[in-house]
């Protein structure tokens, strides 16, 4: 059977948008068929409360990464073919670890391992940090996206995250596949078209072609526990993240 496409959505500066891409791309996947788990890793639960979800599992998350029960316990259903591990404040612990050295860094991989056969995809949201939450997410993915503001800060923090991403890679001991989106972009500011130029230089067959406006009705959804397909189904934002759908589903990028 084969195996789910694990995606980290992963970059350690905040404020990038990460959580809305995980949201409306786990939701636009589910609403094309597939069977899709989004998992939230962030203390903040920002990914759990955009999709709505108020009900406490009996088992925190953090409970179920570190001791004997199944991820399975925790796994809520969010909407049809979408099914969310909610995340607890109580995730924060997990970068106090310092016991059993580097096997902290695959506590997900290994309660992911059972669940990788009945997902098409699993889409895990990241913290803006460096720890060892962020480890366990890069370990348990084979895909990385890392959604881009259009600055020159931005630029930097990506060179620095490719270089982290190659150290992983010698541990892994194969390749991550890396995408990058741009998210919150403004096409009139002449800053965020130079930076664009420029990813579409340097990242044409990583860049993908779709790119995510900043929008009024995308910041509004969480307040409404509702995804942009739920809350404003014809707006430019929906159409933005069905052709984002596309593009990951196709692997289209600006190189094509």
């Amino acid at each position: 059977m084969p195996q789910a496409r694990v995606i980290s959505v992963l970059n350690q500066k905040g404020g990038v948008g990460k959580t809305t891409i995980t949201t409306n791309l786990a939701h636009g996947l589910s609403i094309n068929g597939f069977n899709v788990l989004a998992v939230d890793l962030d203390p903040q639960a920002q990914l759990t409360a955009s999709l709505g979800i108020l009900k406490k599992s009996n088992i925190t998350f953090e409970k179920g990464l570190l001791g004997n029960a199944p991820l399975e316990s925790v796994i809520l259903q969010a909407r049809k073919n979408l099914k969310l591990v909610p995340a607890s404040h109580d995730l924060s612990d997990i970068d106090k670890l310092t016991h059993n050295g580097a096997k902290n860094g695959l506590l997900l991989k290994e309660k992911l391992t059972a669940e990788t056969e009945k997902y098409d995809f699993i889409i895990i949201d990241c913290p803006p940090s460096s720890g060892l939450l962020i480890m366990n997410a890069i370990l348990s993915s084979n895909e990385i996206i890392t959604p881009m503001t259009g600055d020159y800060l931005g630029l930097q923090g990506l060179a620095y995250l490719m270089r982290t991403l190659k150290r992983f890679e010698s541990t892994l001991e194969r390749k991550l596949v890396q995408w990058v989106v741009l998210s919150r972009f403004q096409a009139k500011r002449r800053l965020s078209q130079e930076v664009k130029s420029r990813l579409k230089k340097h990242f044409p067959n990583k860049m993908f072609k779709t790119d995510i406006s900043e929008s009024v009705v995308l910041a509004e959804c969480p307040g409404f526990g509702k995804t942009v397909f739920e809350y404003r189904p014809t707006s430019k934002s929906a159409e933005e993240y069905r052709s984002l759908v596309d593009d990951l589903l196709l692997e289209r990028t600006y190189h094509d």
